[in-house]
């Protein structure tokens, strides 16, 4: 059993890991980045990345189409291998050569707590190194798929997420069981590249998470594309079809019967890696759906362990735990020189962005982008809000397609007169969120975005409507 010793280990190295030990090496500390499959992780390989290869030829081509004149196609194996590409054929030798570069020692094999401030690697041949952090070990292990107990499931050779977005063919008739982000994208991108797509969701709308126009106009669009879409249908079990190498699918609910597909995506959500990681050795247990629970600092027990990204529930999306990451090796470092870390609401030390200022897109067509509260939630916190909704109905929305079709929802705090929230749906519409992004997390008062004048002829002239809009009423 060999031994090492680092001032961080950082168990898991997904772009969160690779960035809570980059900063720390920046800070001046010894790192390392301890990984049982990828660097990189989920995200480089099977999420993020190649999901947005998938959609984005099919997008640019229905982009192109809503010009006059314009014909357009594209091969669906090109696309695959566009994806391919992204993922580096899922071959992670680049990632190791920045990590390297970077300064973190890249250690292979499982990452598991044996005590405080000692990890255990063991890697594939099974053998086992202690490795033993001098400040701190971080966890960054991110999250794993939620499978549903429907009766025959584990008898079928269903997909995950990682499957549908590392396809090597495009099936005949694609079943997708969700109605989220996950389910929406891949049910899109595989409509365009040739599926026959039935998505499957339980509740009454897609994306319950965000504003009901936000969930109408996707809806409305993933039927444009083809897909059929059945909405407060639950699936009741499945069973493979026989010769055909295919599986029925037995709904109930609105859209009650039977269905079959040569493939069935489970897009049901993700929960907290926190398997095996050895918790019990040092006193953590596990909160809500098995999130490790922390501070605004990303700490999680004592002064060296914390939990950044997906594994400690707090905004499970890439771009905000890489946040949490800085924010984690920040407060590491403070500490290594003898400094305690600053508490205070949005100083270095506190990831306060992710309580109420968390910006998120869904690649669909329409996009939607929203930043901060819905009108629901904000209501559900107690704040006095006024709702401002209206069409993006402007000379750049015009200009960049024939029938270009969008909509804001801004949500206002009475009291402060400022923004609470932000939701933008349309073709595109994913660049206009930081915009709102910085006016939600500086607390920006609306008379003074009056002065941030949008330039001519974009869509964000938007921002001008609404706010004329706001002070018109």
């Amino acid at each position: 059993m060999a031994e090492h010793e680092y001032d961080v280990v950082v168990i898991g190295a997904g772009p969160v890991g690779e960035n809570a030990a980059g900063y720390a090496v920046d800070a001046g500390l010894s790192a390392a980045l301890v990984e049982s499959e990828l660097l990189g992780g989920e995200c480089s390989y099977w999420a993020c990345i190649p999901s947005k290869a998938l959609l984005r030829t099919p997008q640019a081509v229905a982009d192109a189409r809503r010009l006059p004149g314009v014909t357009a196609d594209f091969d669906p194996g090109a696309v695959l291998e566009r994806r391919t590409s992204f993922t580096s054929n899922w071959d992670d030798a680049g990632q190791v050569e920045w990590a390297e570069g970077a300064g973190a020692a890249v250690l292979r094999g499982r990452g598991r707590l044996a005590g405080e401030r000692t990890v255990e690697v063991t890697g594939a041949d099974g053998r086992t190194t202690t490795v033993t952090a001098r400040r701190a070990v971080v966890l960054a292990t991110g999250s794993v798929p939620v499978t549903p107990p429907i009766p025959g499931l584990d008898t079928v050779g269903y997909w995950g997420s990682r499957e549908a977005t590392a396809a090597k063919e495009v099936p005949e008739r694609l079943g997708v069981l969700g109605g989220g982000v996950v389910g929406c994208e891949m049910a899109l991108a595989f409509a365009r590249l040739g599926s026959r797509v039935t998505l499957i969701n339980h509740g009454p709308r897609v994306l319950p998470g965000a504003e009901p126009v936000a969930s109408e106009r996707v809806a409305g669009g993933l039927r444009e594309a083809g897909v059929d879409l059945r909405l407060d249908t639950g699936l009741d079990r499945v069973e493979g079809s026989g010769g055909t190498g295919g599986t029925v699918l037995h709904c109930s609910g609105a859209r009650a019967g039977t269905v079959e597909v040569d493939r069935l995506l489970v897009a049901t959500g993700r929960r907290p890696n926190t398997d095996d990681l050895g918790l019990d050795t040092v006193g953590v247990t596990t909160t809500g759906r098995g999130a490790v629970g922390v501070d605004e600092s990303g700490l999680a027990r004592g002064t060296w362990l914390y939990a950044v990204g997906d594994v400690n529930g707090r905004a499970p999306l890439t771009h905000q735990g890489k946040y949490q990451a800085r924010i984690a090796a920040h407060a590491i470092a403070e500490r290594a020189a003898g400094r305690e870390p600053d508490p205070a609401p949005w100083s270095e030390d506190a990831a306060t962005a992710d309580h109420h200022a968390v910006p998120q897109v869904v690649f669909t067509d329409p996009e939607v982008a929203w930043v901060g509260r819905t009108a629901d939630a904000a209501r559900r916190d107690g704040l006095d809000v006024r709702v401002v909704e209206l069409d993006i109905a402007v000379a750049g929305s015009a200009l960049t397609a024939d029938g270009w079709s969008g909509r804001v929802v801004a949500v206002v705090d009475r009291r402060r007169e400022v923004l609470a929230g932000v939701t933008f749906v349309g073709p595109g519409v994913a660049e206009l969120l930081h915009a709102a992004t910085i006016a939600v997390v500086g607390e920006v008062p609306l008379h003074r975005l009056w002065h941030a004048v949008p330039a001519f002829p974009t869509i964000s002239e938007v921002w001008l409507r609404l706010l004329e809009t706001y002070r018109a009423g």
